[in-house]
């Protein structure tokens, strides 16, 4: 039994009708890499609903299906729960969401570190369920040959160094990185040995101002920082936090919008129309024709 099916965008809220933009490559993001700042910076954000793929996608150059939608859609401690299924389900809404964007889906904890061999059937599936232009990947020098034997096998992938969430544990918290001198040459050797195996790009993430300046300087591929410098090739954030959706964000997020306070206050007007009975209404009801 079939179980295709075509979704009418005239009558669906989801689909609407897309507009006639033309999608951006990976090879088009890795030209965007400027000499000394001169490139135009990256715009991502990460998006896990078709929705806020719609809304994001006309603005972006990526969109980022990040394994922070554990604690953002899911409520999870820490982005360590997340499986294969939930990143393949999201990242499949947000392709179906989004017509201008690249598409970057994160590799959950545990898809990717045993093996290069491990790691392609995890990026293989991924690629084939989603339709994503890329996966991004945590580590550094120890996860260069799993970013070169993939790249080589036809799945661009884009790096992380620093403050690398999935290594919370051994990191022994959320802070800053690359303070201490040793850890400052681990994070540019990370960087630098992602970069020559093949990243089309990298998230460089938490680390002090001075050393993502120099990563951005040193690599030949566009670094996008989150928490690190505006001299970065571009920016990520997760969406809901600059949305200003959670009370409590990290110290390098900026808040552009309080639309908790707006969703609040919304809900609160809908609730009071309801128990005072003048919602619905009469624009809002089906009358007997005459």
């Amino acid at each position: 039994m079939s179980t295709t099916f075509t979704i009418d965008t005239a009558t669906s809220r989801a689909n609407p009708t897309p507009a006639p933009m033309k999608r951006l490559t990976v090879p088009a993001i890795r030209k965007r890499k400027g000499a000394n700042g001169s490139g135009e910076p990256l715009v991502m954000l990460t998006a896990y609903t078709v929705r806020m793929a719609q809304l994001l996608d006309p603005h972006c150059d990526i969109l980022l299906v990040g394994d922070s939608l554990g604690q953002v859609i899911y409520g999870l401690p820490s982005t360590l729960p997340v499986t294969l299924d939930m990143m393949c389900a999201h990242g499949a809404a947000v392709v179906r969401g989004s017509y201008h964007s690249v598409v970057v889906i994160d590799m959950p904890f545990g898809s990717y570190e045993a093996s290069p061999e491990a790691a392609f059937a995890s990026a293989a599936r991924i690629m084939s369920e989603t339709g994503a232009a890329a996966v991004k990947l945590e580590g550094g020098v120890a996860m260069a040959p799993t970013v070169a034997f993939l790249s080589e096998r036809g799945i661009p992938v884009m790096g992380h160094v620093g403050l690398t969430p999935q290594a919370v544990n051994a990191l022994g918290g959320y802070g800053a990185r690359g303070r201490s001198e040793a850890e400052h040459a681990k994070i540019l050797a990370d960087a630098r040995a992602i970069a020559d195996a093949g990243a089309f790009a990298i998230v460089a993430e938490g680390i002090l101002e001075p050393l993502a300046r120099t990563i951005t300087a040193e690599v030949a591929c566009p670094v996008i920082g989150i928490g690190a410098s505006a001299q970065c090739d571009g920016q990520v954030l997760v969406t809901e936090d600059m949305l200003g959706l959670f009370e409590r964000t990290p110290r390098f997020v900026k808040t552009f919008d309080d639309m908790a306070g707006r969703i609040s206050a919304a809900v609160e007007t809908y609730a009071r129309d309801v128990r005072s009975r003048t919602f619905p209404g009469v624009d809002q009801t089906y009358l007997p024709k005459d």
